[in-house]
């Protein structure tokens, strides 16, 4: 019992200090040292607590144009009128793109999946979610290649016809026409269409669907004949030749996976290591002086806001991923270390404005290494917050490194490396900002320093010509009304850019043609495994469209070394062939596209403004490659191909 008490009274003598309740001798607390001063950029920031953890979350990469022969077309809603198509445009819900009868254009849709429309066809996209992207075409040739797509995601491509749901890799190809849709399966890819009043059904590896119109009763239910996939045509294989070209650049090697426009890299500059910042690409052929950001537009995207288009065929990457570096006489792009999930920005600028009149973005400059952007987009709660999103190098601050919890009051970033270099800050006329007549002029480095950073998104709202890629009042051709005004069946109705147009002062109901409401069908449910084709040698349909043919579908792209493939079986699965594993060395690029006379179809006649004729070069079959690469001869020759 003794031996209890003691132990008792021991502990509460413990106690005492934390508890001075339990015995009034024990001392009084030591006073807590005094908090260290807290570094010169590092604060709390005025944001929710939440708001740079909801920043890192990147928004799905918008689909670029990332090919474009003859005369293509583009139309976005709140523009004035159809405008030519530009090389890296990034596209969102509500875009159209028409390739004129000579014309083709792809879609770069995910980092190794590409949707191409040529030979009079009509190519809008109606929605992109993280796992979905939704496409209409209303008249022409359209292929969707898709060679990797990630288990869950899909690709939807609505026609007059029917929905046809792509959820695994495969090859796909569309034709439509005027009274019917044909669409066809090569490489192991499956579809699931749904016509309209129809039930859904698989379309299974080389089979070929053909739906026709009830005629003239619009309630009469699609006429549907199913049979062996008719083989590749001319342009199909230039398709494969295409997607082989893309899916196997050496400049992949820098790049983190998911980062676009690889291939434009290998042919418009060279790699080199820094000690500092890695790996790094210095672009060829700039003149001296030049300074990134300088030799382009803004544009206005209805998702990111204020977005950067270089007028260089390689101005995809370095312009929306990583940051610039001066490094001597010239700049470098430096990537940064390679990571598993890159994230799009609209551009990667500072921009810059008097420090009286607080949020004039009438200046800007190219980010520096490690330093973050100040998102102008996304929702309210993210704007206005020092981003790294998709950065995996160090985060700079004031030219000083900072730890990656660090949450940094933007108000406290005054200092950006590349502010201070010669030629690197440059503006336009606040009027003008954002209208594609305005060139950026550069900035004296006395008037450079007296700028402040904009701590925010830019107080500039976007005009009718902010929405178009085009400098000026080009106009170009339009679609014929009839591909226009088609209706299509889908799974879902598109996304309504009216609202967020009508929120920045822009008209939302253009002056011309909106594309009309589809006609909803149910969604399909995971495809199950189709039944095999009931005719080997079948031949195409009556009413379906039959090109100028190859050889059969060998169920792999084309190989000029590959041995003869051996008979395949027309099961689901059969043909199925992984993705090649790149060989991450230089290629020459493909020659051009086929003539549409290979196709052996005619096409539909471009609507012209009323008193304008071709543009010169439009419709050369030959020229106007705007890829970056150049057209070649059967020799492998460049033809000359004018390049924009």
């Amino acid at each position: 019992m003794r031996r209890i008490c003691a132990g008792l009274l021991a502990l509460m003598l413990l106690l005492g200090g934390a508890a001075p309740g339990l015995a009034g001798t024990a001392a009084p607390p030591a006073p807590a040292a005094p908090p260290p001063p807290a570094p010169p950029v590092p604060e709390a920031a005025p944001a929710p607590a939440d708001a740079h953890a909801q920043a890192e979350t990147p928004e799905a990469t918008p689909p670029r144009i990332s090919y474009l022969h003859g005369e293509v077309s583009f139309w976005r809603p709140g523009a004035h009128d159809w405008v030519p198509a530009t090389l890296n445009m990034p596209l969102a819900p509500g875009d159209v793109l028409y390739a004129g009868p000579a014309g083709n254009v792809e879609v770069q849709i995910g980092p190794r999946a590409f949707a191409r429309a040529a030979y009079g066809a009509q190519l809008g996209l109606d929605n992109q979610e993280p796992d979905f992207v939704q496409l209409r075409a209303t008249s022409g040739y359209v292929s969707v290649d898709l060679r990797e797509l990630p288990s869950g995601h899909a690709v939807e491509l609505d026609t007059p016809g029917a929905a046809f749901t792509m959820d695994r890799a495969g090859y796909y190809h569309a034709e439509v026409g005027t009274d019917a849709t044909t669409f066809r399966t090569h490489r192991g890819g499956i579809a699931t269409m749904t016509p309209s009043g129809g039930t859904a059904q698989p379309v299974a590896g080389n089979q070929q669907a053909t739906i026709a119109s009830g005629g003239t009763d619009e309630a009469a239910a699609p006429r549907v004949e199913m049979t062996v996939a008719a083989p590749l045509s001319t342009w199909d294989r230039w398709n494969y030749q295409r997607s082989d070209y893309l899916v196997q650049p050496a400049s992949a090697r820098h790049l983190s996976p998911g980062v676009y426009g690889a291939e434009a890299l290998d042919r418009s500059g060279t790699w080199r290591t820094v000690e500092t910042y890695g790996s790094v690409w210095v672009p060829a052929g700039v003149p001296a002086g030049w300074s990134p950001y300088t030799t382009g537009r803004w544009i206005w995207d209805p998702r990111f806001g204020w977005t950067w288009l270089d007028d260089a065929p390689w101005g995809w990457a370095p312009y929306h991923y990583g940051r610039w570096v001066h490094l001597g006489p010239g700049w470098a792009w430096a990537p940064g270390p390679v990571i598993v999930r890159p994230a799009y920005s609209p551009a990667l600028v500072v921009f810059l404005g008097s420090p009286v009149v607080v949020g004039r973005p009438l200046y800007w400059a190219p980010l520096g290494w490690g330093e973050p952007v100040i998102r102008w987009w996304g929702p309210p709660r993210v704007v206005g917050v020092a981003w790294w999103g998709g950065w995996g190098g160090p985060r700079v601050v004031n030219n000083v490194v900072v730890n990656r919890t660090t949450t940094v009051n933007v108000t406290h970033i005054t200092t950006y490396r590349n502010v201070t270099v010669t030629n690197a800050v440059v503006g336009v006329p606040a009027e003008r900002f954002g209208q594609g007549s305005a060139r950026p002029t550069r900035v004296a480095d006395a008037e450079a320093r007296r700028l402040a950073p904009v701590a925010g998104a830019p107080e500039v709202r976007p005009v009718a010509a902010s929405l178009a890629p085009a400098r000026g009042a080009a106009t170009a051709a339009r679609p014929p009304e009839a591909a226009r005004s088609r209706p299509v069946v889908a799974t879902r109705a598109p996304q309504d850019p009216a609202p967020t147009l009508r929120a920045q002062g822009l008209p939302a109901t253009p002056a011309a043609t909106s594309p009309p409401k589809p006609r909803i069908v149910p969604a399909p449910a995971r495809a199950a495994t189709p039944p095999a084709p009931t005719a080997a040698t079948a031949p195409p349909p009556r009413g379906a469209t039959a090109p100028g043919r190859a050889a059969p579908d060998s169920g792999q792209p084309p190989d000029r070394g590959a041995a003869t493939r051996g008979p395949r079986s027309t099961g689901a699965h059969s043909d199925a062939v992984p993705s090649p594993t790149p060989s991450l060395r230089r290629q020459a690029p493909p020659p051009a596209p086929p003539a549409p006379s290979a196709q052996g179809a005619p096409v539909p006649q471009a609507e012209r403004p009323r008193g304008e004729s071709p543009r010169r070069g439009g419709g050369n079959e030959r020229g106007h490659d705007r890829s970056g690469e150049r057209s070649q001869d059967k020799g492998g020759q460049p033809r000359g191909d004018r390049e924009r």
